[in-house]
Formats: structure tokens, sequence, C-alpha cells
């Protein structure tokens, strides 16, 4: 059975079984997670969501991600600002889908 469905503004396409990074959700590793919004379930199509079809889950890790560089600079102005970034994220294994 697969199933998209959309938390934290992205959309991912899941079976039971899977492991996705999603945006950092509340919860303890271990936690049980249910994504309401599915978009899509074998050939049906919501409008924007289907009804009575959940998606639930459990949480394996909260972690962050690699460290990015943010660079700022402007020319002939003398100005540059360095500045790092660390996104993070929820690790989630899907359960089961009903």
């Amino acid at each position: 059975m697969k199933a998209i469905i959309e938390t934290g503004g992205k959309q991912y396409i899941v079976k039971e079984g899977t492991e996705i990074f999603v945006e950092k959700l509340d919860g303890e590793a271990g936690d049980k997670v249910t994504f309401d919004k599915v978009v899509y379930l074998d050939g049906k199509l919501g409008h924007p969501y289907l009804s009575n079809v959940k998606v639930t889950g459990e949480i394996v890790k909260q972690g962050k991600q690699r460290k990015i560089v943010v660079f700022k600079y402007n020319q002939k102005k003398n100005y540059h600002k360095t500045q790092g970034h660390r996104q993070p994220y929820t690790k989630v294994v899907i359960k089961s889908i009903k």
C-alpha cells in the first residue's frame, strides 16, 4: 500500500516500514505519530485530503542535519558576514496505513 502524506509543508511517498526524515515534530524517541493529511492512497486522490485515512509511525530519533555556511557579502562596501545553520529533523518509521 502506497500513500502520499503531507507534513511540515512537504509531501512524502510512504509505505509500511519506510524511514523518512521530516521537519521537527514534538515527541521523544519511541513516541507514536499520526499523520492525518493523506493526499493519495492506492489510486484515490484527495481533494485536498482523503478523509478516514490515517498513517501512523514511530519516532526513531530527533537530530540536526549537517551545518551549512551562510555567507553574505557586498563588494566595495567592506561588508561580509558568516553564519552557520543546522536544521532540526525527526526520523520516523511508518508502522501502518489505515
